[in-house]
């Protein structure tokens, strides 16, 4: 798809998801009927929304034939316990972020995020035009599963602390919360991590089970209230400088559409993808304004820190090229893009 046609989707699919969220049809009329998963609650900003306006867009553009019905976190399977029923075809789809998937495979958190890495359109661009769809296509169908890029987010930050960090040596045998293939580069450093889904991680800092956390966007994780535990917030996010979303298919499911039904979620989730960027990156400063304002210390790491997470990263990333095909296949990709796209970059960019 042309990138002038890739806006003029996306900005059909927003249209569409608009009107059909004052509009919808009666499901019980379509001659589609789906459940889809959310990862993330309907209230949590920018990751909440975006397959709720899937279902809508769809919806809107099938004239009520098409029905997907979102189910919050809890009320299928909790948050990222989606993968087994969608291979297993127990409903039909999920909306999540690959990362979550990492104890089936360790290369889906290359799909999701890794440390170090690069910018949302950067990251779109290996997706769309590098060869990243088709390596995620093809690992994802091993289980069942049909793979579609659906939603990318800016940076996060990397940490929401307790008391100020002032050397990594701190860290040594906190517990935290940590997303992804950066989990690893933290256990270098003493720390025992875990991967709490959303709605489990304010509960698990109040009580004290973990220590510290990350999780998003600042306006992301204010939603979450981790802002009124942990006043001190890390950045930059060295762990996910941008990360994707993706709508994950039962492939039975996806088979058994019509190539105008597939072509409505193509649609509908690259919208996702344009929205979830423009809506991270503006909806920042001001959650930053009102962390400070509320008590909360916004603090950046400095270089000297910074390059000591890159080289525990570049020992993780040795570790798991060594020991996974998959994530080599996957990173010889990565790498290979990421060389090309900074002659451009280099050149290109202020």
């Amino acid at each position: 798809m042309k990138f002038t046609n890739l806006l003029k989707s996306a900005a059909m699919a927003g249209l569409v998801g608009a009107m059909s969220l004052t509009a919808a049809s009666d499901p019980a009329d379509a001659k589609t009927r789906w459940k889809m998963h959310a990862a993330f609650a309907s209230t949590v900003a920018v990751i909440g929304p975006p397959s709720r306006r899937v279902a809508a867009a769809v919806d809107a553009m099938s004239d009520g034939d098409f029905a997907i019905k979102v189910e919050e976190p809890g009320a299928l399977v909790g948050g990222y316990a989606y993968f087994d029923p969608v291979s297993q075809g127990s409903f039909q789809a999920a909306w999540g972020t690959s990362g979550a998937n990492q104890g089936k495979n360790s290369v889906y958190a290359f799909f999701s995020t890794w440390p170090f890495g690069p910018a949302a359109p950067e990251f779109v661009a290996w997706f769309k035009y590098g060869g990243g769809n088709e390596l995620a296509e093809e690992v994802y169908a091993r289980d069942n599963i049909k793979f579609v890029l659906c939603g990318m987010i800016p940076p996060e930050t990397s940490g929401w602390f307790r008391e100020p960090i002032d050397s990594l040596d701190q860290l040594k045998g906190l517990k935290m919360r940590f997303f992804g293939v950066g989990a690893k580069v933290m256990q270098k450093f003493g720390v025992s991590t875990q991967q709490l889904a959303a709605a489990d991680i304010y509960p698990a800092l109040e009580r004290g089970t973990i220590d510290a956390t990350e999780f998003s966007m600042p306006a992301i994780d204010r939603t979450l209230g981790l802002n009124q535990i942990a006043k001190h917030n890390y950045f930059p996010g060295w762990h996910q400088q941008s990360t994707s979303n993706e709508l994950l298919v039962n492939m039975d499911a996806w088979n058994d559409l019509t190539d105008a039904q597939r072509a409505m979620l193509n649609t509908s989730c690259d919208a996702q993808i344009a929205e979830m960027i423009a809506e991270g990156e503006a909806s920042q400063f001001q959650a930053m304004k009102d962390n400070v304002a509320a008590g909360v210390t916004n603090h950046r790491w400095p270089k000297e820190i910074l390059d000591q997470f890159e080289a525990a990263w570049e020992e993780v990333l040795a570790e798991e090229l060594a020991t996974n095909p998959d994530s080599k296949k996957v990173w010889e990709s990565i790498s290979t893009f990421r060389d090309n796209f900074k002659i451009w970059k280099d050149m290109g960019y202020l």
